[in-house]
């Protein structure tokens, strides 16, 4: 899971895409914070692109937010492109307690 964790931590500060299986389906996000919950490491994401048991919705909607338990991604690569997240992007998050790092908007 070390590997796992480095790849999103570094997807968070260099704003790359990862391309990853979670839950049985294939999905391109976004991270935007990676930490722990109650001692679990979560990462919160904006999915753009894959698919989900709950559907994707248009770019830049609220409901593409998905908390993922690091443990269960499969598969996972970074890839150079596009930042997406929403316009809600600042409101306060639940995925993560302790966060370790937190996507920047000034760059």
């Amino acid at each position: 899971m070390a590997d796992v964790y480095d790849l999103i931590r570094q997807a968070i500060l260099t704003k790359a895409q990862v391309f990853a299986t979670y839950g049985g389906y294939p999905r391109e996000m976004c991270p935007h914070v990676i930490g722990t919950k109650w001692g679990r490491v979560n990462a919160l994401f904006y999915q753009f692109a894959g698919s989900s048991s709950t559907g994707i919705g248009p770019a830049g909607s609220p409901d593409n937010w998905r908390c993922v338990h690091i443990d269960q991604l499969e598969d996972v690569a970074l890839q150079e492109g596009p930042w997406h997240t929403a316009p809600n992007h600042t409101r306060p998050q639940t995925c993560v307690d302790e966060v370790d790092v937190e996507v920047s908007f000034f760059f």
